[in-house]
């Protein structure tokens, strides 16, 4: 039934196509690719000998590290170092594919009840913020941790400036970006009411 059905018919042909005739080219691509870096990276070394570069852990786990902080990445635009609820409901747009909020969500935000997950000083709910760690493709989902070595947020993102980090990394304008875990936490007990996750946890605050 299923070699019958036109749809199945229809990606088979593509995925033939595409290993007969996308995929090879892309892996020769690819090889050229490979083979430039190496000569790209010696380039490197030479002119910047005093710098220390890390071998190419490309499909392996790594360990980053960074500080929480906004930018500046160009004359006259500053970026804070988080963004906070009222952030994401300046955006909310009812029925858009990508800017749509459950209704509760929106009830919640209206009633500025955060429970206990808001900002102790301002009272706000901060939702993600920005960190000068070294990220690379594959890295979203990953645990960002305190100096403590608690979790404080989730990896999943970069600044539109640090599209280019693979190749170059600046630290002085890139950002990756991570989903606060008090935002998470609010999301899971507030929102869902799944406070018997949150008694599970061992959740603790900074000093």
């Amino acid at each position: 039934k299923m070699k019958a059905d036109p749809a199945f018919q229809l990606s088979s042909d593509f995925f033939r196509s595409y290993r007969s005739n996308v995929g090879p080219k892309i892996t020769m691509h690819m090889k050229k690719i490979d083979e430039l870096m190496r000569g790209y990276v010696k380039a490197k070394q030479i002119v910047y000998p005093e710098k220390t570069f890390s071998a190419d852990a490309n499909g392996t786990l790594r360990l980053t590290y960074g500080k929480v902080e906004g930018s500046k990445p160009k004359d006259g635009v500053i970026y804070r170092y988080y963004t906070t609820f009222d952030g994401v409901i300046d955006k909310y747009q009812p029925g858009h594919r990508d800017f749509d909020l459950p209704e509760r969500l929106v009830e919640l935000h209206k009633k500025g009840d955060y429970g206990r997950y808001a900002d102790d000083e301002t009272g706000e709910l901060h939702v993600c913020y920005t960190g000068s760690n070294h990220t690379s493709g594959g890295n979203s989902g990953s645990p960002s941790l305190d100096a403590e070595g608690r979790l404080v947020g989730l990896n999943f993102d970069r600044t539109w400036e640090s599209t280019m980090s693979d190749i170059m990394f600046d630290p002085e304008i890139c950002r990756n970006i991570m989903v606060d875990i008090r935002y998470v936490l609010f999301i899971i007990d507030e929102f869902a009411g799944a406070g018997h996750i949150i008694d599970e946890l061992d959740l603790v605050k900074s000093k």
